[in-house]
C-alpha cells in the first residue's frame, strides 16, 4: 500500500496528495495548512484550543479518500458514531501531543528537517533529491515550502515526543520466543461435563424448607408498584408527512454530493500526460497540445501501442514506467476533468484530449468494479432524507413549545397534542423496569412518572427526549403500591430454585472427588469424555469459551494433566491435556514475522497508554451533538 501511494505521488494526482503522504506516524497535521477558511464552529476543545468542524471534516475526507483509493468505501461505515468518534479522537490526541511537545520544548532543528525532507521518497528522482519535483508538487498542491516544512516538523516533533514511549515496547528474544510458543502452543484436549439437571431428580426438597426460605426472602418477594400513565409523542419521523421537498432541491443536493453518493464504482485506468507546466503561455499550451494530438492519433490508429507510447512520451513519472498505469480509484482521488472522463468511458476505450491544470491526457480505462449509482436511482432515498431533515429541523423548532406547553398545561396533555399534531396515548400496567424499557430505555422519565409529585398531583412531566429527535411527556392516572407476593404465588419457584441449588452442590462435589483421583493417577470409569481434539487459541473446535479457557489455564508440567472448574448454574467441568506441541509452524520468516507483530502490538499499547494518561490530565471537552449530526462530506 505504501508502494502505490508514493508511486501516485511522484506522479500528476493533485489535490489530495501530500494529504496521502505516508509518513511513520501517519497524523492528520498537514490537512490544517491546506483549509484556513471553512466552517469554525467547534466540534472539540483540548486544553482551551479549538477543533474546528472544518479540521474534523478534512480529516474525515482524508479517511474517505485512503478508503477509496484501497476500493473499500462503506458510507454506512463512514458514518458510524463509532468512525466519526475515532476520527476526532486522533484529532484530539494530536493536539494533546502538540500541547506536549510545546510543554516539555522538544525541538527539531533545520538540518534535521532538511535531512529529513530530501530523503522523503516523493521527492526522489533517480536516487536522488530533486528540487524541480519538491517545487512542482507543493505548486500543484498551493503549498508555500514554509507552510509544507512546517507541517512536517510539527508532524517531526510529535514523533519525538513519542519515541521515547515507543521504545518502551522492546521485548527481549527470550521473552518474544516463549510468548510466541504460548500464541502458537496446541494442545490435545478432551472434556468431561458433569451436568447439574443430571443431579436434578435425586433432590427431595421438603415443603419446610420451602416455607423457610419464603419467611427468610420476603422482601425479594413484591411486586413492584405500577402505573397506568397517559403520554404524548413528539416525533421527527411524524413530523415527515408534514414537510416537502422540490425536485429542484433533490437535484441540487445531488449535484453538491456527487461525489459522495456515487456508489463504490471504481475505474482503473492508464494515461499518457503531455504537461505545459505552472502558468503557461497559449505557445507553451500549443505546442503541448499538438504533441498530445500526434500521439492521439497513434494510439487511435494502433490501440495496442498504448503502453509503449506511454512509456516512451508520458510525462507522469509515477505512472510512465508502468505503461501510464494509475491503478484503481474511486470519485473525489482525481482531478474533476479527469474523474469526468474516466467515469464516462466504456473498458478499453481511448478519450479525446482531456485538459487538466496538469496538461493534455489521453486516457484507457483498463477495468470497472463496483455500482455506480445515477441520479434517477438515488431520487427517491435522497427526497427522503432531505424530508427527515427538514422533519428533524421543525421537531428542533417545536421542542420548545412543546416543552413549555405540557409544563405549563399540565393537567392534561390534549392541548398539546392538538397543537403539535399528536395523540394521547395509554399504557397497560407498567413498573419502573417495565416503563424504562417502554420508552427507549429511560430511567429519568420513569424517575419523573414514579416521582412523589407526579403521583400525587397527577400532573404532565416535563418533556424528556427519550431517544434523538424523539420527546415524551406522560401524566399518571392509575397506580398501584408495591404488595408482597404471598407464597402460593412463589413456592413452585422456591421449589425449582432449591432444587437447582443442592443438584450443582451434588455435581460440583462428584467433579471434585473425581479430580482428585484423576491427580492421584487412578481411573474414574463413571466419567465420559468427548473424543479427543487438537485446538490453539484461536480455533476452538467446538468446544465452548469455557472449556478453551480452562484448558489453556491447566498446568501441563506433567501430562497427562488434569483440572476442573465448577459453574454453580452448570455444574462441573472437568478437562484432560493429553499432549502439547510447541513447534512453530512457516520456518524463520514467519517467526521474524510474528516476534515483529508482537513488538508492534506491544509498542502499541505503550502509546495507547501515553495518549490516554495526557487526556486523563488535560481538560477536553466533545460537542457530542455536533459530532454525531455532522456530515461526512
Amino acid at each position: 500500500m505504501l508502494d502505490s501511494i508514493r508511486g501516485v505521488a511522484q506522479g500528476w494526482v493533485g489535490k489530495t496528495l501530500l494529504a496521502l503522504i505516508t509518513i511513520p506516524f501517519a497524523l492528520f497535521g498537514i490537512d490544517s495548512y491546506f483549509n484556513q477558511a471553512g466552517n469554525n464552529a467547534t466540534i472539540a476543545e483540548v486544553n482551551g484550543t479549538d477543533i474546528s468542524v472544518q479540521a474534523y471534516a478534512n480529516a474525515m475526507q482524508d479517511v474517505r479518500n485512503r478508503m477509496q483509493a484501497q476500493g473499500k468505501v462503506d458510507q454506512a461505515q463512514l458514518d458510524s458514531p463509532e468512525v466519526k468518534s475515532l476520527v476526532l479522537d486522533r484529532l484530539i490526541n494530536n493536539q494533546l501531543l502538540s500541547d506536549e511537545v510545546e510543554k516539555s520544548n522538544y525541538v527539531i532543528s533545520d538540518a534535521q528537517l532538511a535531512t529529513y525532507i530530501t530523503e522523503m521518497p516523493t521527492f526522489q528522482k533517480e536516487g536522488k533529491f530533486s528540487q524541480e519535483l519538491y517545487d512542482q508538487l507543493l505548486q500543484q498542491n498551493n503549498l508555500s515550502p514554509s507552510k509544507f516544512e512546517a507541517g512536517i516538523r510539527s508532524d517531526l516533533l510529535a514523533q519525538q515526543a513519542q519515541d521515547g514511549v515507543a521504545k518502551l515496547g522492546f521485548m527481549t528474544n527470550y521473552r518474544n520466543d516463549a510468548i510466541l510458543k504460548l500464541l502458537n502452543q496446541k494442545r490435545v484436549i478432551t472434556v468431561s461435563e458433569i451436568k447439574t439437571r443430571d443431579f436434578i431428580n435425586q433432590v427431595k426438597v421438603e415443603p419446610a424448607q420451602v416455607k423457610a426460605y419464603y419467611e427468610q426472602h420476603k422482601d425479594k418477594f413484591v411486586t413492584p408498584e405500577q402505573v397506568k400513565v397517559e403520554f404524548l409523542l413528539l416525533s421527527a419521523a411524524n413530523l415527515i408527512t408534514k414537510v416537502s421537498v422540490t425536485d429542484a432541491e433533490v437535484k441540487a443536493y445531488y449535484d453538491e454530493n456527487a461525489a459522495k453518493l456515487q456508489g463504490d464504482e471504481q475505474r482503473s485506468a492508464s494515461h499518457i500526460l503531455i504537461g505545459f507546466g505552472v502558468n503557461p503561455t497559449p505557445e507553451k499550451k500549443q505546442e503541448a497540445k499538438a504533441k498530445a494530438e500526434a500521439l492521439l492519433a497513434s494510439v487511435k490508429k494502433d490501440p495496442k501501442s498504448f503502453e509503449v507510447l506511454a512509456m516512451k512520451n508520458s510525462q507522469d513519472p509515477g505512472s510512465a514506467a508502468k505503461g501510464g498505469d494509475l491503478g484503481s480509484f474511486g470519485r473525489g482521488a482525481m482531478v474533476k476533468a479527469f474523474e469526468n472522463a474516466a467515469f464516462s468511458m466504456k473498458v478499453n476505450e481511448i478519450s479525446d484530449l482531456v485538459e487538466s491544470e496538469f496538461g493534455y491526457h489521453i486516457i484507457k480505462v483498463t477495468g470497472i468494479t463496483g455500482q455506480s449509482s445515477d441520479f434517477d436511482t438515488l431520487k427517491p432515498q435522497i427526497k427522503g432524507d432531505l424530508m427527515y431533515k427538514k422533519a428533524q429541523e421543525e421537531f428542533i423548532k417545536q421542542a420548545e413549545g412543546f416543552t413549555n406547553m405540557v409544563y405549563e398545561q399540565s393537567d392534561s396533555l390534549e392541548p398539546a397534542a392538538k397543537t403539535y399534531g399528536g395523540q394521547v396515548q395509554k399504557s397497560d400496567w407498567i413498573s419502573r423496569q417495565s416503563g424504562a424499557e417502554f420508552f427507549k430505555k429511560s430511567d429519568k422519565l420513569m424517575d419523573l412518572v414514579f416521582s412523589a409529585e407526579s403521583l400525587k398531583d397527577r400532573r404532565n412531566t416535563e418533556a424528556i427526549e427519550i431517544a434523538p429527535n424523539n420527546m415524551v411527556s406522560a401524566r399518571v392516572i392509575d397506580y398501584k403500591a408495591a404488595t408482597p407476593k404471598t407464597f402460593d404465588e412463589v413456592k413452585e419457584g422456591i421449589e425449582s430454585l432449591l432444587k437447582l441449588e443442592a443438584a450443582s452442590k451434588l455435581a460440583i462435589a462428584k467433579g471434585e472427588v473425581a479430580l482428585k483421583a484423576l491427580h492421584e493417577g487412578k481411573e474414574v470409569a463413571e466419567i465420559a469424555w468427548i473424543p479427543e481434539v487438537t485446538v490453539d487459541r484461536k480455533n476452538a473446535q467446538g468446544l465452548t469459551q469455557l472449556a478453551m479457557t480452562q484448558a489453556f489455564k491447566t498446568d501441563v508440567s506433567k501430562l497427562p494433566a488434569y483440572s476442573g472448574m465448577a459453574d454453580e448454574k452448570q455444574g462441573y467441568l472437568l478437562v484432560k491435556i493429553v499432549s502439547v506441541d510447541t513447534a512453530i509452524a512457516g520456518g524463520d520468516e514467519a517467526i521474524k514475522s510474528s516476534k515483529a507483530e508482537i513488538n508492534n502490538a506491544l509498542t502499541a499499547e505503550y502509546l495507547a497508554a501515553y495518549k490516554k494518561s495526557l487526556r486523563e490530565k488535560a481538560k477536553v471537552q466533545v460537542n457530542q451533538r455536533l459530532l454525531l449530526d455532522n456530515a461526512t462530506n
